[in-house]
């Protein structure tokens, strides 16, 4: 599904991503305290395909290497008219709530945090977003956002 572009030695892949949180996390054991790191990364072609994924690791490169390909396992392809959901859909993960408005072409992007990172990756340019749920979390934001664009149907022209 991933298209690798091969300039000179390097591979471009099509897909952008974003570091949306970086973690260290620590588990207890009786010596004390064992510190990994958590990265949590969206990948997206802006067309329509997007995937979330974390991944821990013992330094930050690995974790983020682990989240990426998490990411790359776990895309959904997004139904949009023209730049824009094609009508009102919420969700909920966890404790977080999403609402997701469709608006008019060169309205913008009114989202913030998690939720605006995920729309821009699936390629929405033009909607209205609200956490309404009562966490801050970065993670289970983004997750209820990528519920929500499941929840997405096709339009029938």
């Amino acid at each position: 599904m991933e298209k690798v572009i091969e300039k000179g030695h390097k591979k471009v892949s099509e897909f952008k991503e974003k570091v949306l949180d970086l973690r260290r996390v620590a588990r207890v054991m009786a010596g004390g305290k064992r510190f990994r790191f958590r990265a949590t990364i969206i990948v997206g072609n802006e067309k329509g395909t997007v995937g979330l994924g974390m991944g821990k690791g013992f330094d930050v490169a690995q974790s983020v290497e682990k989240a990426k390909s998490s990411a790359k396992k776990n895309l959904i392809v997004v139904n949009l008219k023209n730049s824009t959901v094609a009508h009102d859909v919420d969700a909920k993960f966890s404790a977080a709530r999403v609402l997701i408005k469709p608006a008019k072409k060169g309205h913008g992007l009114k989202a913030g945090g998690a939720v605006r990172s995920v729309l821009l990756l699936a390629g929405v340019k033009d909607a209205t977003a609200k956490c309404l749920g009562g966490t801050k979390n970065k993670l289970t934001n983004a997750m209820a956002t990528i519920e929500a664009l499941k929840k997405l149907k096709s339009q029938k022209s």
